[in-house]
Order: structure tokens, then C-alpha cells, then sequence
């Protein structure tokens, strides 16, 4: 069975990395990595598959930013041509990013299988260019593995047939699970305690200027109960510029700091008295980690990082952002250096996602 695995931005790597692993297990599966260069720069891409263990990509497409059309449409050319080239038996495409919906559009109208691996999970929100990947590539695929018992749920109510879905865990908790003592090793000791950790990257956010600059004044108000180091995505950097904030901020009780490669920000997020973002991909590692979560945005495609976790919507109303990470900040967790991972909060978020998925493609590409 030759298995070929679609990548093409930051969050797909934590996700691909331990299939990858998993699928070298099995003799009868060659494999093949695509990544489509959505995300291009180093330290938002190749940092991630040194420390993730994953190897170079068979191709790079190169594709780069731009519009979500000129994105989806230059992977779908680009990818045509290595489908046509691989001839795979199962394309595995990861999560809700531009790539991931342009190569199962390629590979449905190719006839090529197809498999999710993080189907199911719905914001119901379709002013999020990710809810629409969401919604189509499910639509397309062959086999939806799911990480939670709601993204069955989501997928039955859209008529997806049960037997094509597979609730299997989550494979982003996989790489936390086998990386996170190597991640506490990495861990700054001269850190000062307690701190929150920021990241913000969504343009809803970062491209509204006077919300983002209103935010940036209650960080800095935060940052005299507490530390706040704030990782920058390159397109809030961008932002913070055009408002004239400065960028280099190393020294005070509010750090900007550049993009984290993943290691260093497990170390950071782990120990953290509790963390702002708008990332999907991070309300799951803090409810992982038991990190107290503040989500500024008004809904989560992983609601159960809120019914569950450790997760809380603050949506876009900075006193109920305040509000919350003052109460948090009051009673900080007694020794952030103590908290462990709990394999238990969450079922099948036990690390073995990624073979659980392994398993199913072997057993069903053999009943074929």
C-alpha cells in the first residue's frame, strides 16, 4: 500500500509526524510526504520537522501565501501533477488549512481515496475560511478519523455514512506525548514565574487595528499582576507595526518575542500560569497540559477543550479577557513545575492515536 501524506502548514506537522511513525511499522506501507510550502518560512516549517523527527519532504510545491484562492488553486495544479507522477493508493490529508482541502479536491475528481485525519470537528461558523475546508474535505473523503466523540456527531448530522468514520483520538496530543520530556529539558531556567503566554494569529484578531491595539493596552495592564510573553506570528508582527508598536520589546513585563519551534513552546506552555490564543491546535494542548486556556475568539471547533478541559471563551470582550486572567492570576496553580500531562482527561487522548489510524488503513486497504 503506498500511502502518500499531504502537509502544507504548522499544525499539519504536529499531526503527520506520528502516522508517520506509525505507518514504518508495517512492511507492506511505503509512504510518501508532500509538503505544499503553505507555510515557507524556517521557522514556522523546517525547525518543525527537525524537532518532530519527520523526514524531508519527498516534494516541495513551494506554493507560498497569498489569497485563500490563489492558495487552494495553486496547490490543486501543483498537485495534480504528483498524483498523476506517485500514483498513491491513499492520500492522508491533515486538519482544516488551505492544502488540506485543495489535494482532496485533486484526488476526488482523480478517483484517488482519501482519508481526514482530524474530521469531524465544527465551529459552526462559516466566516472561518477553516470551517469551509472543514466542511468539504469531510465531505469528499473515504475515511474520517476523528479525535472526539463530537466529530462523530458533527458527521452523522451531515450524512456522512458510519462506516466510513473512525473515532480514533487525537494524533496532536501523539507528538506532545512522546516529545513532552524532551520539551522540559529545553525549559529557560532563568524564566521568571508566574507568566501567561500569548498567541495570536487570526486575521479576524490581528487584522482589526483598533481591537488588536485595545489588546495590546490590556496585556500591558495584565503584565503588572503577572509576566506576559507573547510569541509573535509573522503577520502580527506585521500588524503591530502598523500601529507603531514596538516589536523588541525583550525587557519588559510584556515579551514580544519571534515564532517558537515546537519544543520550546511545549517547555513554555507547560509550565505557563495560564495562556491567551486564538489557536485551535493549542486550547487542545492546554487542556492536555492542564493549563488554565482563555480563547479570544467567540466559538471552538473543539468544544470539548471547554465541557471537558481547561478552556474558556472570552470571545473579543477584553474585560471578560482581563476579568478571567486576573481570577486565574490570583490563584495560580501552586507549582507549574509539578503539572503533568493527563492521558486520562480526554478519552483516546492517550498518545496512540496515530496507531489506532495505522491499524485501520492496513486492515482496510487488505479488505480490498
Amino acid at each position: 500500500m503506498h500511502v502518500l501524506h499531504v502537509v502544507g502548514a504548522r499544525p499539519n506537522f504536529m499531526k503527520a509526524a506520528p502516522v508517520l511513525r506509525a505507518l514504518r511499522s508495517h512492511s507492506s506501507v511505503q509512504q510518501t510526504l508532500v509538503h505544499t510550502g503553505q507555510h515557507y518560512d524556517a521557522a514556522m516549517s523546517e525547525v518543525f520537522f527537525q524537532q518532530l523527527g519527520m523526514p524531508e519532504p519527498d516534494c516541495n510545491l513551494g506554493i507560498g501565501s497569498g489569497s485563500h484562492a490563489q492558495q487552494t488553486a495553486a496547490v490543486m495544479q501543483a498537485f495534480e501533477s504528483v498524483v498523476c507522477a506517485r500514483h498513491p493508493d491513499m492520500v492522508l490529508v491533515y486538519g482544516d488549512v488551505n492544502s488540506t482541502l485543495a489535494a482532496a479536491l485533486v484526488c476526488s475528481k482523480m478517483g484517488v481515496p482519501i482519508a481526514h485525519v482530524e474530521a469531524g470537528l465544527r465551529s459552526c461558523d462559516r466566516g472561518m475560511p477553516e470551517e469551509i475546508n472543514r466542511l468539504l474535505t469531510d465531505q469528499l473523503c473515504d475515511l474520517l478519523f476523528t479525535p472526539s466523540a463530537d466529530g462523530d456527531q458533527n458527521l452523522a448530522r451531515e450524512g456522512i455514512p458510519a462506516n466510513k468514520v473512525h473515532c480514533v483520538g487525537n494524533v496532536m496530543i501523539d507528538s506532545l506525548v512522546a516529545l513532552f520530556p524532551h520539551a522540559q529539558e529545553l525549559f529557560p531556567k532563568d524564566f521568571l514565574s508566574p507568566y501567561a503566554l500569548v498567541t495570536l494569529h487570526r486575521p479576524s484578531n490581528v487584522d482589526d487595528l483598533p481591537w488588536l491595539s485595545d489588546l495590546l493596552r490590556t496585556l500591558s495592564e495584565l503584565s503588572t499582576k503577572l509576566n506576559i510573553i507573547f510569541p509573535v506570528h509573522p503577520r502580527t508582527r506585521q500588524r503591530l507595526q502598523d500601529l507603531g508598536f514596538a516589536t523588541n520589546r525583550g525587557e519588559s513585563r510584556l515579551r514580544l518575542l519571534d515564532p517558537l519551534p515546537y519544543l520550546e513552546f511545549i517547555a513554555l506552555q507547560s509550565r505557563a500560569a495560564l495562556v491567551i490564543t486564538d489557536s485551535g491546535g493549542i486550547q487542545e494542548e492546554a487542556t492536555f497540559l492542564g493549563v488554565p486556556c482563555l480563547t479570544v475568539r467567540e466559538n471552538t471547533e473543539r468544544p470539548i477543550t471547554v465541557t471537558l478541559g481547561t478552556n474558556q471563551l472570552v470571545g473579543r470582550d477584553l474585560g471578560k479577557l482581563r476579568s478571567a486572567a486576573e481570577k486565574i492570576a490570583a490563584s495560580p496553580v501552586s507549582s507549574e513545575s509539578s503539572r503533568l500531562p493527563d492521558p486520562n482527561r480526554i478519552p483516546l487522548w492517550d498518545g496512540k492515536a496515530s496507531e489506532r489510524i495505522a491499524e485501520i488503513l492496513v486492515r482496510v486497504f487488505a479488505s480490498r
